[in-house]
């Protein structure tokens, strides 16, 4: 029998980290272990006779950190002193490249020595992550791309203090700038992966906090946690429900929509069941709880994210991955180089010259640049057009996904109430429109909204989860589920309407309730076949509504019914069949599927779990977004590969001609320059993305 645990880790700069760590715990006799490089942290499954202490002693083993996970030392992993390091890098950067692009010749030596007094700083205690994770790697026998970094910055930098004693060029603006880039795509990317660990946090903030419970026949209020099954506990309008219960007294409507979706306030009477943190809108309701607890809906939710979160496999970027045979190859070549041409019969400045344009060709500056340029420029663009990407890593799943799986309500439809009336006497708009203008349900407003003229109205009740009654002009009507009007003695037929209404004896009125399709819904279903994506609709909305959206917005498959729980189960099915599965949702009944699909898409305007679940947010609620987020996404990525071809190849090809002595270290850091700036612009090229509305 195993026991599962949680550690956080530290120490972790990219995904050869994760991997490294994950491979020495998984060394360990009948351990599973799965690390997540965004939270920071591992899940372990331990046999018996496997210690976390153990565990803990192999991380550390492997040149890492980590201790049991403690909610409130959550995000200990960050470093703190990132954002200080970026300003200071930025603010000396400036006067170094311009003082270095205005040096007059020959050189001045004041000048030079401020150049290196500026530079120092940056070098020194700026990039210090990257040439303490480089050592770290280095004391492990690895190589990261933070030996890659490490290597570049100082090299330029070691060149250039001995230049200033030899009177040879100098790169100090190279180390700086390298520097100040990579520290910027660092913060950028830690602010992103934050949010990764919040999901669950957000979901547990949506849970009411204290319960009002019967004691003796007096109302107690009680903090959540002292909530055992079989109390009674009050729900006044307005309050969330605050745990999973069954209505003992009482008649009201209840809003489920944040848990599961449903666009329509649910009827709930005595004997009906109801969801913890669910919030009740009219009526005053007495309720026993059933499960408090991890064993809420809602904290059952929560552990579905949190699962579906860790299980996602870390991304090994392309640049980690050659970095461990690149560098030690750049190395072990400068190291020859020095050699052949000592043994040629050069001397020691010669060697040393040709084996330095070797390290400062090869540096991987351009290398360096070409993920977190693309990135900051695409995403850039990207919140420009209200679309956040939360990490690189994201991008290749977007590449690889093949169906997008769209949540109904809040993604294709606004969440509004729309109502449809069926009937033939003429008398109903001012009938059923006066009736319902004295009704405070959600629905009953809905109705008096849509049906705007006014008659004069007597002897108005409502009947809390069954409807209203009243006489308008003389005439006595009533309006209200098809249940009730049943119990009344109306002959009802089966019917889809959600409120039906009576006079003269008879129903003379259907009213059909739905939500209100966004105008551009199915534009964006269309964009999304037109590049390549199969699309199903997945909701907990009857299988009748669902497929009323699906034909209006294009969607030919359709996945009804489905309970919160379910919607991740749903997209399981879907992978488990080879799909590789964009979500789109924006509530708390998509989070947990959000966390499970190859790819999460939130729309910004729905809850804060859902977004912290997600892989990428969508600020505004244009489905046509979607397919911007997806095409943006597919484009970064594609110039970040083009980035990497570039500086590998460009180095590779320049690396046997310093090694020739045909490159000097000016040349080749003149060359390595050009080919940053190369990087930069292919990024910047990303500024002209435009979004699919725009066509």
């Amino acid at each position: 029998m195993s026991t599962s645990v949680d550690l956080d880790l530290e120490g972790m700069t990219c995904a050869s980290c994760a991997a490294r760590i994950e491979k020495k715990l998984n060394a360990l006799p009948g351990v599973e272990a799965n690390v997540n490089f965004a939270t920071h942290s591992v899940r372990l499954d331990l046999p018996r006779g496997v210690s976390v202490e153990d565990c803990v002693a192999a991380v550390e083993k492997a040149g890492y950190g980590a201790v049991e996970h403690q909610a409130e030392t959550e995000h200990q992993h960050d470093d703190p002193t990132l954002l200080r390091r970026l300003i200071v890098a930025a603010v000396l950067a400036i006067p170094v490249i311009v003082l270095s692009m205005a040096m007059p010749m020959p050189h001045s030596a004041a000048l030079m020595w401020t150049i290196a007094a500026l530079s120092t700083p940056v070098v020194v205690w700026s990039a210090w992550p990257f040439h303490r994770a480089a050592f770290n790697a280095a004391r492990h026998g690895s190589t990261t791309m933070d030996t890659l970094v490490s290597l570049g910055v100082l090299a330029a930098f070691t060149w250039s203090v001995v230049a200033l004693f030899t009177g040879g060029h100098i790169y100090f603006e190279v180390a700086v700038t390298v520097t100040t880039f990579l520290l910027a795509g660092r913060y950028a990317e830690a602010r992103a992966k934050k949010r990764a660990g919040e999901a669950v946090t957000a979901l547990l903030k949506l849970g009411a906090k204290e319960a009002t419970v019967l004691r003796d026949g007096q109302e107690v209020s009680i903090p959540i946690g002292q909530l055992v099954v079989g109390d009674e506990f009050v729900v006044r309008p307005g309050e969330r429900i605050a745990t999973d219960a069954v209505v003992v007294a009482g008649d009201s409507s209840v809003d489920n929509a944040l848990i599961t979706g449903e666009s329509v306030p649910v009827e709930v009477g005595p004997g009906d069941r109801v969801i913890g943190a669910a919030v009740n809108q009219t009526g005053r309701l007495i309720a026993r709880a059933e499960r408090v607890g991890k064993d809420t809906e809602l904290a059952q939710i929560a552990a579905a994210v949190e699962s579906a979160q860790t299980g996602k496999a870390p991304v090994q970027r392309l640049a980690d991955r050659v970095s461990s045979v690149f560098v030690p190859v750049v190395l072990i070549l400068s190291v020859l180089t020095a050699t052949g041409w000592l043994l040629s019969g050069a001397g020691w400045t010669d060697a040393f010259t040709a084996a330095v344009a070797v390290l400062i060709i090869a540096c991987p500056c351009a290398l360096g640049l070409a993920t977190p340029t693309a990135i900051l420029v695409g995403t850039g663009k990207g919140a420009q057009m209200g679309v956040l990407i939360s990490g690189p890593e994201i991008l290749e799943r977007t590449r690889a996904i093949d169906t997008v799986v769209l949540d109904k309500t809040g993604t294709l439809t606004q969440g509004a109430i729309e109502v449809t009336v069926v009937s033939d006497d003429p008398r109903c708009d001012r009938l059923v429109g006066t009736l319902e203008s004295a009704s405070e349900h959600p629905i009953g407003r809905a109705i008096a909204n849509a049906l705007p003229e006014r008659g004069h109205l007597e002897d108005f009740r409502a009947v809390p989860g069954r409807g209203v009654t009243g006489t308008v002009d003389g005439v006595p009507v009533v309006a209200g589920t098809p249940r009730w009007l049943r119990e009344l003695g109306f002959e009802v037929a089966n019917t889809d309407a959600a409120v039906l209404a009576a006079w003269d004896a008879e129903v003379r009125a259907q009213i059909l309730v739905s939500d209100t399709i966004r105008p551009t819904s199915a534009r964006a279903v269309e964009q999304l076949h037109e590049i390549g994506l199969r699309t199903v609709l997945l909701t907990g909305d009857t299988r009748h509504a669902a497929e009323q959206v699906a034909e209006q917005v294009g969607i030919e498959e359709v996945i009804s019914d489905v309970k919160p729980l379910d919607k991740q189960a749903a997209v399981m099915d879907l992978q488990a069949g080879g799909a590789r599965v964009a979500m789109v949702g924006d509530g708390v009944n998509d989070a947990a599927a959000l966390a499970q699909a190859d790819l999460g898409i939130a729309m910004g305007a729905g809850a804060d779990v859902a977004i912290a679940a997600s892989d990428i947010t969508l600020v505004r609620g244009d489905p046509v977004a979607i397919v911007d987020a997806i095409r943006l996404s597919r484009r970064t990525l594609r110039t970040i590969k083009q980035n990497l071809f570039w500086a590998f190849a460009y180095n590779s090809a320049a690396i046997p001609l310093a090694m020739a002595g045909l490159l000097t270290p000016m040349v080749a850091g003149a060359a390595m320059a050009f080919s940053s700036v190369f990087v930069v612009l292919n990024s910047l090229r990303l500024r002209r993305f435009r979004s699919r509305q725009d066509h």
